[in-house]
């Protein structure tokens, strides 16, 4: 395992480095001045696309890019230091269409979209024309698990109709949404086997029956593309519209979280080092008691800890990243589990230290480390909780135990014998 950077990502960190300051970092104001008064800032985001496009800094994620797809083919390794510094500036990724969750809809589309589903949905999302949502988790059900999901989508001669409610569809309110991809459950038959009960379908945004409720605002935080409460009600869409085959939704769900958590994870990094950074600006301006925040000695350890645990975090999503290469990302299973319980710690624990050095500034939209911190918290809930992510960790080392069950035993020191 040698994760260097080669010449040819620390050719591409330049460059997006130089990006990032050029056009992003100077529309960063002008950003959060459009979603504070209502209004998605389009005319920015699409402006930098298209200059993101023309530098070719564009589709870096997608390990799978066909020749005639618009975009540079990375690893998953090669895409991890470029994701860090989109993750400095959250609205960045959509810059370079790197965004969820169409990242994680262009790979499922990618692996099981028809001639014609490519053609009319995953061709233009690649090249940035549309946005896109998906639907899984639901208010009513523990959608950790997600045999629980109720939505259902009924085979109705040459249609498939769905009923049911989503939320945290993350993107609905984007103004180039076109589409959601609906996970729910097709075969109702309760002995039917629980992996194989759901499926997958594309529903038009524009379709009726289709309703959007309500923009769910996170810890009191309002995403301007949305994180919505959408309403199904006899949502009627032609049987072409089904994603991979019948009963095929687990599988495809887990087919399409994979590398999303991890990008999740690489940006997590990049927000982290934020928080650093400005956490040791402000420790070295601010004085109190005729001292620098920095000359004291927990504000010190504040430091060097966060340093610590960033650096640990980063060399676990970059293995993450080179066994999902090397070995597919089943293999790497285990790992992406263990980087996103890792990665939301790390971020709230980070950010945490931040604030504090801040004050009450902190708290405040003055600073990007409240809604850091609210997005680090989320994670821990996003692409499943961390108690999900535990067990399955806790019961893979449970049966690795039980296939060398004893061998702890000459390591044991018997007590001595009386006499």
């Amino acid at each position: 395992m040698d994760f260097a950077y080669s010449p040819k990502v620390e050719a591409l960190r330049t460059r997006l480095q130089d990006f990032m300051r050029a056009h992003v970092l100077p529309a960063n104001t002008a950003w959060h001045h459009a979603c504070e008064e209502g209004r998605y800032p389009l005319e920015i985001v699409e402006r930098l696309k298209a200059k993101a496009y023309e530098d070719g800094l564009w589709n870096l994620f997608l390990p799978q890019l066909h020749d005639d797809e618009p975009g540079t083919r990375l690893t998953n390794l090669e895409y991890a230091p470029l994701a860090e510094i989109m993750g400095r500036v959250p609205w960045a990724a959509e810059v370079f269409n790197c965004n969820a969750p169409d990242t994680g809809n262009m790979e499922l589309l990618h692996l099981f979209a028809t001639p014609d589903q490519r053609a009319q949905w995953l061709l233009p999302l690649l090249e940035g024309r549309i946005r896109s949502c998906v639907g899984i988790t639901e208010p009513d059900t523990a959608s950790s698990d997600p045999t629980n999901l109720q939505t259902t989508i009924v085979r109705d001669g040459s249609d498939y109709v769905v009923n049911g409610r989503k939320w945290f569809m993350t993107g609905a309110k984007h103004p180039h949404n076109r589409f959601v991809i609906v996970m729910g459950l097709s075969d109702p038959r309760p002995d039917a086997d629980a992996h194989a009960r759901h499926s997958m379908v594309i529903v038009p945004f524009d379709t009726p029956g289709l309703r959007l409720v309500r923009d769910v605002p996170i810890m009191h935080h309002h995403s301007p593309e949305g994180h919505c409460e959408v309403v199904f009600e006899n949502v009627r869409v032609p049987a072409a519209n089904l994603l991979g085959q019948e009963g095929q939704g687990f599988a495809l769900a887990q087919a399409r979280l994979g590398p999303g958590r991890v990008h999740h994870c690489m940006r997590t990094i990049g927000q982290c080092e934020l928080a650093l950074d400005l956490m040791l600006e402000r420790a070295q301006e601010r004085r109190t008691f005729g001292r620098t925040l920095s000359d004291y000695a927990n504000i010190q350890d504040w430091i060097a800890q966060s340093r610590i645990e960033i650096d640990q975090l980063r060399l676990y999503v970059l293995r993450a990243a080179w066994l999902m290469d090397t070995s597919g990302n089943q293999a790497a299973r285990l790992e992406v589990s263990a980087i996103k319980v890792a990665a939301a710690r790390v971020q709230t624990q980070v950010v945490d230290r931040a604030i504090q050095v801040f004050g009450a500034m902190g708290l405040t939209p003055d600073t990007p480390l409240s809604f850091l911190w609210t997005w680090g918290r989320a994670l821990r809930f996003i692409d499943g909780p961390d108690e999900v992510h535990l067990r399955t960790i806790a019961r893979a080392e449970i049966k690795k135990s039980k296939a060398r069950r004893g061998e702890g035993a000459a390591y044991l020191v018997p007590p001595a014998a009386h006499a």
